[in-house]
């Protein structure tokens, strides 16, 4: 997109393109999402940054009407393979906050430096900024929707100390964490004391349409007992789940009923530091960050999908939320998978309804007697020979994968479909499916639905 065409799109209030670049107006030093409902700037005033994290690095503050914090993630990172996309869906995953930049860029396979040149060249901003603006968004979910206190919500968030953690708020959000927090009304009253019992509320944006009822059909026909379940009537059903996550354990719960643009979840958690990476896992699995237009445009030229396509706008291809439990999954089948939860899951300290487990990590089943398949994909995992990661290499894992026995081509093709979120992937290898490209893995669902 040229500059005149994004100014065009901020005219127009189209929130087709939140997400995918951000405004700011010089004259008030606030940035904002494409779909604002603010006054149009004047064009002279308006500058245009790729990232929320490079408005910020050039002095802008968050906009107090639209948040665009809160935005859906570009689809571009869940297509692109090369270090800048692998980059950006780590530094989401919590690399950052976890390991640093050294970390990050050991993963990617370069240097620091390489690393930081390449983001500030295509992003404007590095991976420090990067992580810090997510930071400061997990820190205003914190302040706005639970009663913990500050100092518990600044390293929760990834932050080094209290003095970060204030001066953070204060130059993204013009206002110190306890008047961000009393903007929001939430205090110590009853919206606080119903979090502490029903979870860290949460809405998760999605751009465009969203086909809810396609992906609750798909994930309660998947459910694996003990760790996954969906209640309800159809058309207002709840998926609840357990998660294996950094630093704890984590039970989330999302609503099938889309509120406009978003879907309504509930997270707990053990150790709080893991709700970006716990949020970042939900928005995988329901696939939140995809471009709907950009995909329903594309198939709905075939005339093989046009009808699915008109019938089904804003289909999602869903990933999900443990690769590695999907992989585990993928070879084994569902009732086998529910039968290694059983023997080999981690029991939760609070079972909550039906969940009582977490999905068993590779290494608790390197070593299991369930024949040499299941040995060797968990060892491989667990050794890392294969990594799954949000910032996988696609090619190679997939590669790896082949050269397990058991693996099938359809199998591996699976797994980097839903295990690494590939939006370009087509497991039944189907010749019609060049003309779906970058698409093919949303076109083999509606020809799954046919």
């Amino acid at each position: 997109m040229d500059e005149r065409t994004r100014y065009e799109a901020v005219s127009s209030r189209d929130a087709r393109f939140d997400g995918v670049f951000f405004f700011a107006v010089e004259t008030t030093g606030i940035y904002c999402r494409p779909s604002c409902p603010a006054v149009t700037p004047k064009r002279q005033n308006v500058r245009f940054y790729p990232t929320a994290a490079a408005a910020q690095g050039n002095g802008f503050r968050a906009c107090r009407r639209c948040r665009p914090d809160a935005v859906p993630g570009s689809a571009d990172w869940n297509v692109r393979a090369d270090v800048v996309g692998r980059a950006m869906r780590m530094i989401g995953d919590g690399v950052v906050d976890r390991e640093g930049v050294p970390g990050l860029a050991h993963r990617l396979g370069y240097s620091s430096r390489q690393v930081q040149r390449q983001l500030n060249a295509e992003l404007g901003a590095g991976p420090v900024a990067l992580a810090r603006a997510q930071r400061a968004h997990t820190a205003r979910v914190l302040l706005q929707t639970t009663g913990l206190p500050v100092t518990e919500i600044a390293f929760a968030s990834g932050f080094a100390s209290v003095r970060q953690f204030n001066d953070t708020i204060r130059q993204i959000y013009a206002r110190t964490p306890s008047a961000l927090r009393a903007e929001a009304g939430t205090g110590l009253g009853a919206a606080v004391r119903e979090a502490r019992t029903t979870g860290i509320p949460l809405r998760l944006a999605h751009r465009g349409p969203y086909a809810a009822r396609e992906v609750f059909d798909l994930l309660a026909a998947e459910t694996v007992a003990r760790i996954e379940e969906v209640s309800g009537a159809a058309g207002a059903r709840t998926y609840r789940r357990t998660l294996r996550l950094p630093y704890g354990t984590g039970i989330v719960a999302v609503d099938e009923r889309s509120a406009g643009s978003w879907l309504d979840a509930r997270i707990h958690l053990t150790d709080l530091r893991d709700l970006t990476t716990a949020v970042q896992r939900l928005r995988r699995l329901f696939d939140l960050d995809a471009d709907p237009y950009a995909v329903d445009e594309r198939l709905g030229a075939d005339p093989r999908l046009a009808s699915g396509v008109a019938a089904r706008p804003g289909l999602r291809s869903p990933g999900a939320a443990d690769p590695e439990e999907f992989a585990v999954r993928t070879l084994v089948g569902r009732d086998a998978a529910e039968r290694l939860v059983e023997r080999y899951g981690k029991v939760l300290d609070v079972p909550c309804g039906g969940l009582t487990h977490v999905f068993p990590e590779p290494g608790e089943l390197a070593g299991a007697a369930d024949g040499p398949e299941l040995r060797a994909l968990a060892g491989a995992l667990a050794d890392g020979d294969i990594r799954l990661d949000a910032g996988a290499d696609r090619d190679e894992a997939e590669q790896a994968l082949l050269r397990l026995p058991g693996i099938s081509p359809a199998a591996a093709a699976l797994i980097r479909m839903r295990a690494l979120g590939d939006p370009d992937v087509d497991p039944e290898g189907r010749p019609e499916a060049d003309r779906w490209r970058p698409w093919r893995s949303y076109g083999a669902r509606h020809r799954a639905l046919l």
